[in-house]
């Protein structure tokens, strides 16, 4: 077997559009551009880096393709309400005068709006999924008009905890337990603000995967398809208890600082990087981890010979994974994303993960990886069984939960299959 890395699509890149911008690629929102120009200055002021920059986006930092909603208050799920909420966001495509044709992309846990696209000032990384949104592609901005948000939490624009505070200093520590639930009030509060009511489907794998879900069940009368990949009704304990040693390896960074490392000059970097290795394990296979790396030593790193400890190649690869995050990515949104998706239960006070499901009316398509040793094909098995309307589809591959994302042709077949489909 020849395992290589994710593949770079070679279809045309989606145009981008500018909501209430007067280019041509931009849709039509009634009273949007107002709304915006609200926020131009705030979000183009300029502001002093730290030191030693976390992963994170600050206002004063190249734009990008980003665009960004001031939603207001968001009332959270635990009790309170945190403050002034900033989403940032793409979009692709136009909205019709029907106003039925919105697609909403849920990103992963490291994820955020830049689904498609190129890395450059801005975007540290090219898009997450770039063989979904294009001109000829599973969703084709010329018939879709795509939103995909940066959740609530992460550090890619959004409201998280390197964002300023009311009192103007990053969140730090402060900032609150969010839950999936409450993720998806912020991007209600989103569609709100851009006069849209409807979405045609909402798709998302992963964590993507649980927002998706709430959101079909949040708001059973507002969304008319949800796919959802590699993905779950609930946290289980299996998953919870991978998160934990993830969690703690930050918490226990001596650079972590209780949370308040913006202004140290220093960043917890070692915690994180433990974190995504762990992570990193579970995302793939225990074959195809062997019959990539087997037991050879990184070149000119041989463990077994005397001098210096060598690594494994196998070692090097996650090394490689967690410094590639690091450089991306804050640590503190990692803590809030991950405990979000610990809280992810669909049931809680809805009387169960059954009764909740059994309100869905959206036309649902239910996908696992065949070889998901995270998100097992069972717990796709069990929501597809307590939907409503829904169709079960399945992603054979040799790289376990990453499948959703490397698998391109297998995904973006069910996915035009789904947003092709019309209700019967």
């Amino acid at each position: 077997m020849t395992v290589t890395h994710r593949k770079q699509s070679t279809r045309r890149p989606a145009r981008h559009a500018t909501v209430g911008s007067a280019s041509t690629d931009g849709p039509t929102v009634p009273g949007q551009a107002t709304r915006d120009r609200e926020h131009d200055a705030v979000d183009s002021a300029p502001t002093s880096r730290p030191s030693a920059p976390d992963g994170a986006w600050r206002i004063g930092d190249p734009v990008g393709r980003r665009q960004f909603a001031h939603v207001g208050d968001v009332e959270l799920e635990r009790g309170g309400v945190l403050p002034d909420v900033r989403i940032a966001y793409e979009t692709w495509g136009r909205l019709n005068e029907a106003g039925d044709n919105v697609v909403l992309v849920e990103h992963a846990l490291t994820g955020d709006s830049h689904v498609v696209g190129e890395a450059g000032p801005g975007h540290a990384s090219p898009g997450w999924w770039n063989s979904l949104i294009g001109a000829g592609g599973p969703v084709d901005p010329d018939e879709w008009f795509v939103i995909a948000s940066n959740v609530l939490g992460g550090c890619q624009g959004s409201t998280g905890p390197a964002s300023p505070a009311p009192d103007g200093q990053p969140w730090g520590s402060r900032f609150p337990y969010v839950t999936v639930r409450d993720q998806v009030a912020a991007e209600r509060l989103l569609l709100d603000h851009l006069g849209i009511r409807r979405v045609a489907a909402v798709v998302g794998g992963s964590m993507g995967g649980m927002r998706a879900i709430e959101w079909a069940v949040t708001h059973p009368d507002d969304v008319d398809r949800c796919i959802v990949l590699a993905s779950t009704p609930r946290a289980t304990a299996d998953q919870i208890a991978w998160c934990q040693p993830q969690l703690l390896a930050i918490r226990h960074d001596p650079d972590f600082a209780g949370g308040d490392y913006y202004s140290t000059g220093r960043r917890p970097d070692t915690g994180l990087g433990l974190a995504r290795r762990i992570a990193h394990i579970t995302y793939r296979t225990e074959s195809e981890l062997d019959e990539r790396f087997g037991r050879s030593h990184q070149l000119g790193e041989d463990p077994l010979q005397a001098g210096e400890r060598g690594r494994f190649a196998v070692e090097s690869y996650l090394d490689h994974h967690a410094g590639k995050l690091a450089r991306r990515f804050d640590a503190n949104s990692y803590l809030v994303l991950t405990e979000a998706m610990n809280s992810h239960d669909v049931g809680r006070d809805r009387g169960g993960v059954q009764a909740a499901l059994g309100r869905v009316s959206a036309d649902c398509t239910i996908v696992s990886v065949d070889t998901d040793r995270l998100y097992p094909p069972r717990l796709s098995d069990d929501m597809h069984d307590a939907l409503p309307v829904s169709r079960r589809a399945h992603i054979v591959s040799d790289f376990g939960h990453d499948g959703f994302l490397i698998e391109e042709d297998q995904v973006g077949r069910i996915i035009r299959d789904a947003l092709d489909r019309r209700r019967d």
